[in-house]
């Protein structure tokens, strides 16, 4: 990768990387500011204007951003630069309400393929290699995120996007991509279809698998490792804040991503109390863009549960750790915080049981109910099936403290995922 100063940056000490994002922190707080009508108003509610940021503690007294305020910014509000600058725009998939409208200028596109180049890089990737993007492509930023930032690495794009599961299977198989990108439950989906074909997925050309868009877990990470014969990292990032390549898993550590901050200030709250916590508690995840020039983004509420440690593999930048909850994702049942990853995890360690479930909702009587969905494996029989719904369902009393129902159903019976996968079925009344 030819060096720039953004991969410069690595090399940075911890008084030089504070200087510069203190310097692009001020700018885009002034960017912001005067060029974006809800950002004056949300400072002005605030009593804070861009001067009173004189050290990188000092954002803390300036307002969040929700995803709320871009919906009702739709779809340009929030925008700081004039249209005839915008040179792509991306957006959400608004199926909970309007989608969340993202613009990028030409500096923003170049930025996103270096810090996006700088992740595979990170996850073993190098100039040469083939990489297979799983991504869905079009309004979602992941597909062609990761395209031009394995161009701009030097890499050799095979952009076969998500959904022809079948033909996937063909591509990797007569192309051989040392490197896939890809969300973990469709490669779940790949999996069985590699067997299914009886192509044996441990001889495939595959290296490096960087997954994202989704929270999976160790569990999840050691089960595709252990049938692919490859190194399973993650990459994390959001659409609102940039798209993927905010902060990157690094494949000799697997310990955590590190955080590209000379792009990306990250802090950590109690989302209770939105009180910034130290380093090493874990809270809901902010993010401050800090070069963005058409959609600066100020303490963004991205709802994901991590904490920040120091870094490992790459000194300069904080890691933070995996994602496996988001505040949304939390299921309150009877008193009980159940998050998704939580049941994998179960799941995952039960013998005779698949990676394919997803969590039902319902109602019985005036109390919600949980229902734990479970693909059996191929082989498992009758009484094994009654086993492992036995093993998870006490599984999930002893470690959750809840009590649910297990279903434990014929293989290739669950939705199959072509992108994020829908874990929770809401059918209560």
């Amino acid at each position: 990768m030819t060096p720039t100063t953004a991969d410069l940056a690595e090399n940075l000490s911890a008084d030089e990387l504070a200087s510069l994002q203190l310097e692009r922190l001020q700018w885009t707080l002034r960017h912001a500011y005067e060029n974006v009508p809800l950002y004056r108003k949300k400072f002005a509610e605030a009593g804070v204007h861009p001067d009173d940021c004189r050290e990188l503690g000092d954002l803390a007294k300036f307002p969040f951003t929700t995803k709320a305020d871009l919906r009702d910014s739709y779809p340009f509000g929030m925008f700081a630069v004039p249209q005839d600058q915008i040179r792509r725009l991306h957006a959400s998939s608004g199926t909970t309400g309007k989608p969340t409208v993202v613009g990028y200028t030409e500096d923003d596109l170049d930025t996103w393929a270096t810090v996006m180049a700088r992740s595979i890089h990170a996850a073993g990737g190098r100039p040469g290699h083939k990489v297979h993007v799983a991504y869905g492509y079009g309004l979602f930023t992941g597909g062609l995120g990761a395209h031009y930032g394995a161009e701009k690495l030097g890499c050799t794009v095979i952009p076969a996007s998500g959904g022809m599961t079948t033909r996937q299977v063909q591509l990797i198989t007569d192309f051989k991509p040392e490197i896939i990108m890809i969300t973990p439950s469709y490669m779940l989906t790949l999996l069985d279809e590699f067997e299914r074909q009886g192509v044996d997925p441990r001889a495939s050309s595959l290296k490096v698998g960087i997954f994202g868009a989704e929270p999976w877990t160790e569990q999840m990470r050691s089960e595709i490792e252990e049938r692919f014969a490859l190194d399973a990292v993650d990459i994390y990032g959001l659409s609102e804040v940039m798209g993927p390549g905010v902060a990157q898993e690094c494949a000799e550590t697997k310990d955590g991503l590190h955080i590209w901050e000379d792009h990306f200030f990250p802090e950590v709250i109690d989302p209770f109390t939105d009180q910034v916590l130290p380093e090493g508690e874990r809270g809901e995840l902010l993010f401050t863009s800090l070069t963005k020039q058409a959609l600066p983004i100020i303490r963004y509420r991205t709802r994901d549960l991590t904490r920040l440690l120091p870094g490992t593999a790459r000194p300069a930048f904080r890691r933070m750790e995996k994602v496996t909850g988001r505040s949304d994702d939390l299921i309150i049942l009877r008193g009980v915080n159940v998050f998704p990853t939580q049941i994998e995890e179960i799941v995952l360690r039960t013998d005779g049981l698949s990676p394919h479930f997803q969590l039902v909702r319902s109602t019985r009587g005036r109390l919600d109910h949980l229902t734990v969905r479970v693909e059996a494996r191929a082989d498992t029989t009758a009484d094994g099936r009654t086993a492992a719904a036995a093993l998870v369902a006490a599984g999930v009393k002893d470690g959750v403290g809840v009590s649910v129902s297990v279903e434990v159903v014929d293989p290739d019976t669950l939705e199959r995922s072509l992108g994020k996968m829908r874990r929770v079925l809401d059918e209560r009344s």
